[in-house]
């Protein structure tokens, strides 16, 4: 495990003084622009490791992305080899179909320390959810990115964090009612969180959970996700999608398309630079996920 190595994988070319907040901003942009945000694993056949060397293998060296636990991790030992003041946490994903947050932390984030200050780093959440830099741990500041206007809020003791977006352009109107598109509220909650520190054992059976019981989405969605330098990129069972934010003053432009069988490697290939070692069967069945 090479930190030059890590930096080639995300077109990071330095230079890098101190473990400072410009540095850091550097760092995650560049990560959430080089490495999808996928569970591909999961739908071949491969299975998913909590084990640093075998994610920084193969992310770093095979080119593949992955879901939180395996980004997030890797990130947090970019942090450490950087010199950063971290802590790993737990959060809790909100489910808009239900109107709640999940019962059990299934999402890893890294809170940094910089100067007094506290961040949330996330490099793995995924398409209009996704920060591009590292948002200032404080309630209620307005912090706006390309994606949107992201804030932390409290619900119940618990940090939230959400986004405030754009209306949406859609460029094929028959897409009209995809349930990837969710409701038309401009407004969203990603997740929620406690600052306890956690570590890697805490996300072990969550891990292996979210891999093979029945009920868990990344079971039962393939997902592939990056973004770009003007929006996302997504792969979700056989719809691909391809945002660009703030199209048009106030609107987002959302061009979705129907990907035949034959053609899916080929997508992941020149959409996300994904080259799978195994067969790969697309799953779109139950479960709520929205772009």
């Amino acid at each position: 495990m090479n930190l030059d190595e890590y930096f080639e994988r995300i077109c990071f070319k330095g230079p890098v003084h101190r473990a400072d907040l410009d540095t850091l901003n550097r760092v995650h942009m560049n990560h959430v622009l080089s490495i999808p945000f996928e569970n591909l694993s999961i739908h071949c056949s491969e299975w998913i490791t909590m084990d640093l060397d075998v994610i920084y293998d193969k992310i770093v060296r095979k080119g593949r992305g992955g879901w939180c636990c395996e980004n997030n991790l890797l990130f947090s030992w970019v942090l450490k080899q950087l010199g950063y003041t971290f802590t790993m946490l737990g959060s809790r994903v909100f489910n808009s179909s239900i109107n709640q947050f999940s019962n059990t932390d299934t999402h890893l984030i890294n809170k940094v320390d910089i100067d007094g200050v506290s961040y949330i780093a996330d490099v793995s959440f995924g398409v209009s959810g996704q920060i591009w830099h590292p948002l200032e741990l404080i309630l209620g500041k307005e912090q706006p990115q390309e994606p949107g206007v992201f804030r932390f809020v409290q619900e119940e003791g618990m940090w939230v964090l959400e986004k405030t977006g754009r209306k949406r352009i859609l460029q094929d109107e028959s897409f009209n009612s995809s349930d990837l598109l969710g409701s038309k509220s401009k407004t969203k909650k990603f997740y929620s969180f406690t600052l306890t520190p956690r570590d890697l054992n805490y996300f072990l059976e969550t891990s292996n959970i979210l891999q093979t019981s029945s009920d868990s989405l990344f079971k039962n969605k393939s997902i592939c996700s990056l973004q770009t330098p003007t929006g996302f990129r997504a792969l979700v069972g056989w719809t691909y999608s391809e945002v660009i934010y703030n199209f048009e003053e106030g609107a987002d432009l959302v061009d979705m398309k129907n990907i035949p069988d034959h053609e899916i490697q080929k997508v992941l290939k020149d959409k996300f630079n994904i080259s799978l070692e195994n067969k790969f069967i697309p799953v779109n069945s139950k479960g709520c996920y929205t772009l």
